[in-house]
């Protein structure tokens, strides 16, 4: 069974950073595009960014500059640089993956969320 599982959420003071970490476990075959998206108290899921096997990445435009997201292949494992940190940004982390597991199709799969919140 695959599964996805964030790290690295908290409480931060604005203007602070925070590295969040997905790591994907289980019998997986491979994986394609890797990515976080989150989710506020008063607000739709929204997409953070994304990256591809190939190591190249789509931002939204609000998260440019402040947000990096990257990979380990070898780890499977997904991150998301944070600085600059505004009280608008505290929100429920997701991180997802599209991948194929062993005997299985090509499907998309999220972790559980980890909670970030930006506050003095």
């Amino acid at each position: 069974q695959v599964q996805l599982v964030e790290s690295g959420g908290g409480l931060v003071q604005p203007g602070g950073s925070l590295r969040l970490s997905c790591a994907a476990s289980g019998s997986i075959f491979s994986i394609g595009a890797m990515g976080w998206h989150r989710q506020g108290p008063k607000n739709q899921r929204e997409r953070v960014a994304s990256i591809n096997w190939d190591g190249s990445t789509m931002y939204v435009d609000s998260m440019k500059g402040r947000f990096t997201i990257s990979r380990d292949n070898a780890k499977n494992t997904v991150y998301l640089q944070m600085n600059s940190l505004k009280p608008e940004d505290t929100a429920v982390y997701y991180c997802n993956a599209l991948l194929r597991a062993v005997g299985g199709p090509i499907r998309e799969y999220w972790g559980q969320g980890t909670q970030v919140t930006v506050s003095s």
